[in-house]
C-alpha cells in the first residue's frame, strides 16, 4: 500500500505511528539568543545538507571582521571629518543626518554610528546569503568599504581645498 494513497490518522495505526521526539520549541527558529551564541561560540562553518553551503551558519569568515570593524572606523573619520566642514560652511547631503544635525547636534555622532553599526551586523549576519541570486551580501559590505573610502577621499580633498 503507497503510504501517500493512506488516509488513517496516527491515532488509527496504533503501535505504528510515530511520535514527535522533540520536547520543549523548536530550536531552528532564528532568535536573538541564537544570533548572540552563534556569534560568539560558532558550531558549524556549513551546511549539513546539499544545497544548503550558502545558507547562513554559525561561523563567518575572518575578512567579514576586517571589513565590519573597518567600516566602523571609517565611519568615525567620516563624522569627525563631516562636522570639520560644518564648521567651515559646508552643509550635510543627508537628509536623514541634516536633520538630526539641526534639531539634535548632540546625538549626531551616536546615531550616525548606531546606523552604521546596525546596518553592518546586519549585513554580516546575513554575509553567505545571496542577493537577488546575483551575489552574496557580502560583496555588499566590500562595495560599503570602497563608499566610505571614496568619501573619506573626498571629504579630505573638500577639506583641503577649503582650507
Amino acid at each position: 500500500m503507497n503510504p501517500r494513497q493512506d488516509s488513517r490518522t496516527a491515532e488509527d495505526l496504533g503501535p505504528l505511528s510515530f511520535s514527535e521526539r522533540r520536547q520543549g520549541p523548536d530550536r531552528r527558529h532564528t532568535t536573538l539568543r541564537s544570533f548572540l551564541k552563534g556569534g560568539v561560540t560558532p558550531r558549524r562553518r556549513g551546511g549539513r545538507r546539499t544545497g544548503e553551503h550558502h545558507l547562513p551558519i554559525d561561523w563567518h569568515e575572518p575578512y567579514l571582521l576586517f571589513l565590519s570593524v573597518t567600516i566602523l572606523l571609517l565611519s568615525v573619520v567620516d563624522a569627525f571629518l563631516t562636522l570639520t566642514l560644518l564648521t567651515v560652511g559646508a552643509t550635510e547631503a543627508n537628509p536623514v543626518m541634516a536633520f538630526v544635525l539641526s534639531h539634535h547636534p548632540q546625538l549626531f555622532a551616536l546615531s550616525k554610528m548606531g546606523f552604521t553599526g546596525m546596518g553592518v551586523l546586519v549585513l554580516v549576519a546575513v554575509a553567505r546569503a545571496r542577493l537577488f541570486r546575483v551575489m552574496r551580501v557580502g560583496v555588499v559590505l566590500q562595495g560599503l568599504f570602497v563608499a566610505y573610502v571614496a568619501l573619506i577621499a573626498y571629504e579630505w580633498w573638500l577639506l583641503h581645498t577649503i582650507l
